[in-house]
Parts: structure tokens; C-alpha cells; sequence
């Protein structure tokens, strides 16, 4: 934990707050869930003021893409992986005999709940000024003329080009309920024989998960 408080440049007063946004919800009700509702909507806070302030003349509309974008899950994911938490995430025994410490959505949910976990530990400017630091590099990086398709789109135009078939996507089950459910979605590419299968929180982002994956291993393969 002293390793991802250096990476995140933040120390925490009260640790208790970081365990408990690295404690996923297998390990019981006591878990990152509230502290990963909380720092999605922060997360969701910090960016778009700071979209808002760097761009302008650009329309509300763009701005919400821009936004998406930036705070995917594949985003998150990836700062999961740069912070090494997969090294320190609480999972419970079946997630951990099944691998869910790489698994790209639980590594996310956690970025989220640090997020959270840092607003109530500190105050609103100190986990802007951490997510700020976090995002430079994106946010320096962003061109607001990119048409920031989203994955689902991409894929579709990907197989179209080609005269594929379109991707099939169905839902395989749902745990939990309200705002804690987690949705299971496969995507299957007839015409490469392809699929994959990915969990989130919502059913939009689990599809857009799937159209992710398989993108990228169309590109692998091309």
C-alpha cells in the first residue's frame, strides 16, 4: 500500500479507507461498492470541469463523448494496471482461484473506489488535483475534431467494411440487484468464429467491453 500511495502521490490519514477500496465485493458485505459509487461520480466531476474549462467553444454534446472516452472502463483498467493492484486487491477465495485480480472491471471499479476513498479522507480539491495528475497525459492528448467512436461502433463499421455479419450480443446472466448488479455479456463474430465474454456494471459498458476485446484481437490477427 506505501507503493501505490507514492504512485498516486496521496497519503492517506485514515488507511483503513484504501483497504477498503481494494476489498471487492466476494470477500463479503463489507466492500469497495459504496467507495466505487462515490468515485465514479467524482471521477465524473473532476473531468468534465476540466473539459469545460480547456474547451470553451466545444458543444455539450462533444463534450459528453470526450468525457466517455476518458473514463471508460479500459481507462481505469489501465491505470489499475499501472498502479499494480492487481498485487493487493481483497478478493475473495472464488475470485481468486479464478483469476480476478487481472480481470480489467474489478481492477477498474477499484480505481474508482480509491477515488472515492481519497474524497473522504482529504476534500474535493485534493482528489481533483490527484485524478488531474493521474489524467495529464490523456487529457493533454485530446483532440476535440476526433470523432471518439466507441468500441461497439467500431466494431460494427470494422465487420461492415468487410461485408461480416454483425456482431451478436446477448446476456448471460445478472448478479446482484439495483445499482450493485453486475451484467455478463457475450459477443459472437460468426464469420471469425470469435467471442468473448465480458462483465461490468452496466449492460452498455459490458458490451462495449466485448467490442473492445474483440477489436483488438480483429487488428492482431489482420
Amino acid at each position: 500500500m506505501e507503493k501505490l500511495q507514492q504512485k498516486l502521490n496521496y497519503q492517506f490519514k485514515d488507511l483503513s479507507l484504501l483497504e477498503l477500496a481494494l476489498t471487492h465485493r466476494s470477500v463479503g458485505k463489507k466492500n469497495n461498492e459504496r467507495l466505487e459509487f462515490l468515485g465514479d461520480s467524482i471521477l465524473g466531476l473532476v473531468i468534465s470541469r476540466e473539459l469545460y474549462k480547456r474547451f470553451s467553444h466545444v458543444e455539450e454534446g462533444k463534450l459528453s463523448r470526450l468525457r466517455s472516452h476518458l473514463v471508460r472502463g479500459q481507462t481505469l483498467a489501465k491505470f489499475g494496471l499501472a498502479l499494480n493492484l492487481a498485487d493487493i486487491l481483497i478478493l475473495g477465495s472464488g475470485e481468486l482461484k479464478s483469476g480476478g485480480y487481472r480481470r480489467e472491471s474489478i481492477q477498474a471499479d477499484a480505481v474508482e473506489a480509491i477515488f472515492g476513498a481519497i474524497l473522504l479522507d482529504s476534500d474535493l480539491e485534493t482528489i481533483n488535483t490527484v485524478i488531474l495528475v493521474l489524467f495529464k497525459e490523456l487529457l493533454d492528448g485530446i483532440d476535440p475534431n476526433d470523432s471518439l467512436k466507441d468500441p461497439k461502433t467500431q466494431l460494427q463499421e470494422y465487420l461492415q467494411k468487410r461485408s461480416n455479419a454483425l456482431p451478436k450480443y446477448e446476456l448471460i446472466k445478472t448478479v446482484g440487484k439495483d445499482h450493485n448488479a453486475v451484467f455478463t455479456v457475450n459477443c459472437f463474430l460468426k464469420d471469425q468464429n470469435m467471442q468473448t465474454s465480458q462483465d461490468a456494471k452496466s449492460l452498455k459498458r459490458a458490451e462495449q467491453a466485448c467490442a473492445q476485446v474483440l477489436l483488438k484481437k480483429l487488428k492482431e490477427i489482420k
